[in-house]
């Protein structure tokens, strides 16, 4: 892997702006990355999101301000094979083997990886006999993880890499991704599956509109919208719902599909008092497996980006 000097950001956007007519799809988005880091990009349908990823891809011009990737443009990164993407619906060669497709791609490249380096980090090795139009939704992905290997770049955008993978793939593409970024590469990923963006981002990035309205450590961006979550099982019927919904400090009341009610509280000091208070539910032996912990990360991103 071909690395420019640790000062250089991975990512420099400066004032970036893209509109399509009267639409402003980005909206002077500032944002720096540093090498090395993995980063999370979230935001509802409509953010930016993909657009920002094309324009730091060299694919999408912006209207005005600028976009650096290694230091240089977006357009130069790619052709020195700096940056490598996965996107969700880029297109795989029709009709052809898996390996026949790796081999011709890294034919193209600057600095490729060897082949069988990128089959082993992509998990690849059952798939390579196989056509690429017989390929599962999952399996499609991991191909295309390999595709944005195979340059053996310093920069990796992924768009949804999870989608269409089973609960036990998802878990071996993120090991994978690790030992990745472990090499000292730049990781940005967009993800609608929020607990694997905190989970696995040391950076989380939340977009809205066209602008950035979070960012921080998931840990961080959690702590903004104050409060903590209350979890229980209640052992009758809606009365006790009703008093739960009544106790100091609780906003909101819902049922989750295990059964569990989980309760929103602005102050959970409070609501665990009169929770305990004599007369109340958790005194009266009406709750049990009670639970307090700190919102979820989706919890914060419904917050932040609801209009």
């Amino acid at each position: 892997m071909n690395t420019t000097g640790p000062a250089t950001p991975a990512i420099e956007i400066r004032d970036l702006v893209k509109s399509f007519g009267e639409l402003t799809a980005v909206d002077h988005l500032d944002l720096s990355v540093p090498r090395g880091q993995m980063l999370a990009l979230l935001g509802p349908n409509g953010a930016g999101k993909s657009t920002t990823t094309e324009m730091i891809l060299g694919i999408t011009a912006p209207s005005s301000g600028s976009v650096q990737v290694a230091g240089m443009s977006p357009a130069k990164a790619a052709q020195q094979g700096l940056v490598g993407a996965m996107l969700q619906n880029g297109a795989l060669l029709e009709d052809v083997p898996v390996r026949s497709m790796l081999s011709l791609v890294a034919g193209v490249c600057a600095h490729p990886l060897p082949l069988d380096d990128v089959i082993e980090r992509a998990d690849i090795a059952p798939l390579l006999r196989r056509n690429t139009s017989k390929l599962s939704g999952g399996e499609a992905q991991r191909v295309r993880f390999a595709l944005a290997l195979l340059p053996d770049p310093e920069v990796m955008l992924l768009d949804e890499p999870t989608v269409a993978m089973d609960v036990e793939t998802r878990r071996r593409f993120w090991e994978r991704m690790r030992a990745v970024a472990a090499e000292g590469r730049t990781i940005v990923f967009a993800t609608h599956y929020l607990e694997e963006a905190d989970q696995q981002a040391a950076r989380v990035v939340v977009m809205d509109r066209g602008r950035v309205v979070a960012d921080g450590t998931g840990a961080e961006i959690k702590s903004r919208i104050g409060g903590r979550a209350i979890t229980l099982v209640p052992l009758d019927g809606p009365e006790t719902v009703d008093d739960l919904a009544r106790l100091a400090g609780v906003t909101s009341v819902d049922l989750l599909e295990d059964g569990r009610l989980h309760l929103s509280s602005r102050d959970s000091d409070a609501t665990l008092a009169a929770l305990f208070a004599p007369g109340g539910p958790g005194a009266e032996g009406r709750v049990r497996d009670l639970a307090v912990s700190q919102p979820s990360l989706e919890e914060a991103f419904v917050q932040l980006t609801s209009h």
